[in-house]
């Protein structure tokens, strides 16, 4: 995809990913993402965010901000990822990572397809299935999870996917306590980390969560 962009909104992602020491040639083929999503949305409904300045400040450099977390890993499952947020975006910043973009939406499944076909993103599958029902147990370095649900309900449902050594890396707004003081047996905090997103005046958080050492 090389479609013509809006100027303001390249120089808008252009900034953003100078602020968070990105490559700026990653600008292209997420504007070609967003241009797909805004296309899609106006039919199917994926995302609630229409104004496509919002867009890029919350979709694309609020989910570029957790790069620094997840380059080097090998796999990554993203659950729930609605319209690919935020795995596209990793998957675009990150071609040696392995994506899987689970999503039991028929509607979001189909875009998705569509969007990796489109970006030629050859480090990225979707899975049109409900988490729970994902077997891969133990397949993934990491899991994602972005406005999905809080920490407890999301290990409930994808806990089986981490590999032994394998983390939740949870994107928060404010510092989820009362989350992290119900974390389920089995599981324990590993770390807090602030996020700064360009343009978002507000709270954000990477959560780590671990498998908790065997008594």
């Amino acid at each position: 995809m090389n479609a013509p962009h809006d100027p303001a909104l390249r120089a808008e992602l252009d900034a953003g990913l100078r602020a968070l020491a990105l490559d700026p040639a990653l600008a292209a083929p997420l504007l070609d993402y967003l241009a797909l999503l805004a296309r899609w949305n106006r039919t199917y409904n994926l995302t609630a965010i229409r104004d496509p300045r919002e867009m890029v400040v919350r979709h694309l450099l609020d989910s570029l901000a957790m790069v620094p977390h997840v380059a080097g890993l090998p796999t990554l499952a993203d659950l729930g990822t609605g319209p690919g947020l935020p795995g596209i975006p990793l998957a675009i910043a990150l071609p040696g990572l392995r994506v899987t973009l689970v999503e039991s939406n028929g509607k979001k499944a189909r875009f998705l397809r569509e969007a990796v076909r489109q970006l030629g993103l050859d480090n990225a599958e979707v899975a049109e299935s409900r988490i729970e029902a994902l077997a891969r147990p133990g397949a993934f370095a990491a899991i994602t999870a972005r406005a999905l649900a809080t920490l407890p309900d999301i290990l409930a449902a994808g806990g089986h996917l981490p590999a032994a050594d394998g983390r939740l890396l949870a994107m928060k707004g404010v510092r989820p306590d009362e989350e992290i003081a119900a974390l389920p047996a089995g599981w324990r905090l590993e770390a807090i980390h602030p996020l700064r997103v360009p343009g978002l005046d507000a709270d954000r958080h990477l959560v780590v969560v671990a498998r908790a050492p065997a008594a």
